[in-house]
């Protein structure tokens, strides 16, 4: 028998603060598998980031050879220490067009949700909230926009506008403008509702002030989530244009362009100049899809109560 004497207060208290930590603190220590995958995930997309802000550094240094020079170079020779990835049928270093496609990829990619994500979210807001003709009309051109496959679209967009970072970010931003309306919108028309909103109506708060103060950080919560995902998306539709040349300039490193350069050699036994271009595309890919899914839980309270029953 244990004497109550003997229960001391702090030890409750103590054994309170350990079960009831922060949720960023939480989040570490979770056994749930989708969170881990999104520290994967975004470890990856970090990685990529520091390869893209940090390769003319080392090209700087003397680390990596020029990703345009290939006259120096041997033709297709096999991954060495000196050309860690080998060569190209034009001499290029793989390895380091590889290292520079990064920088490319999240250039075109950041430029081209960017771009989709200043377009589509102030749309959605409009519509949502002032409704009527507006809506219908932009329901209408954005829902024949969203039938369209996306590759396709940016393929004929990139036949009109040209080769380029900022074209090819153009190209590829107009299939992504749908879904940031969409999911603006639908959010928007469920806040207008609120008291709230109501209030700072019968205050006189103007639409400007309503859509700015009170409608935006209510409706955007979804918006990093789309945004990784479209990214992760982007960079596949990127790789698409560069492998039908429609794409960056030939003399920018980009992985589509130069794995359709290896193509050619692949029957040949030319292995290394389609694998490394292809597995680094693949890799920032999954990276990206990883931290845009463990977002969506994060910031989604009925997929957190799931897991949480699931457990």
């Amino acid at each position: 028998m244990v004497s109550v004497s003997s229960f001391d207060p702090g030890d409750r208290f103590m054994a309170i603060t350990k079960r009831r930590l922060p949720t960023f603190l939480q989040f570490g220590k979770s056994s749930n598998l989708s969170q881990k995958l999104m520290l994967i995930g975004l470890a990856i997309t970090l990685f990529f980031i520091f390869l893209a802000f940090f390769a003319p550094l080392f090209q700087a240094w003397g680390w990596l050879q020029n990703p345009k020079d290939f006259l120096s170079n041997p033709i297709h020779e096999t991954p060495s220490a000196k050309h860690w990835f080998g060569t190209s049928r034009l001499g290029y270093d793989v390895f380091s067009r590889t290292l520079f496609g990064a920088q490319a990829a999240l250039q075109v990619v950041i430029l081209a949700t960017a771009l989709s994500m200043i377009i589509g979210v102030p749309l959605g807001m409009l519509s949502g909230y002032l409704g009527g003709k507006l809506d219908k009309v932009l329901l209408f051109l954005m829902d024949s926009i969203y039938t369209l496959p996306g590759l396709l679209l940016s393929v004929t967009l990139a036949f009109v506008v040209g080769r380029g970072i900022l074209n090819a970010a153009i190209a590829i931003s107009i299939a992504y403008i749908p879904q940031y309306y969409r999911v603006v919108r639908n959010h928007t028309v469920s806040v207008k509702t609120e008291v709230f909103i109501e209030a700072a109506q019968a205050m006189g708060a103007s639409t400007w002030v309503v859509l700015s103060r009170y409608l935006f950080f209510n409706v955007i919560q979804s918006v990093p989530v789309l945004f990784t995902l479209n990214a992760a998306d982007a960079i596949l539709v990127l790789g698409g244009l560069g492998f039908l040349g429609l794409g960056l300039p030939e003399e920018v490193p980009e992985w589509g362009h130069d794995l359709k350069q290896a193509l050619e050699a692949l029957p040949t036994g030319i292995w290394w100049t389609t694998l490394f271009p292809g597995l680094t595309m693949t890799f920032m890919v999954v990276g990206l899809s990883l931290l845009g899914e463990g977002l969506n839980e994060f910031v989604n309270p009925r997929l957190r109560r799931e897991n949480r029953i699931r457990k």
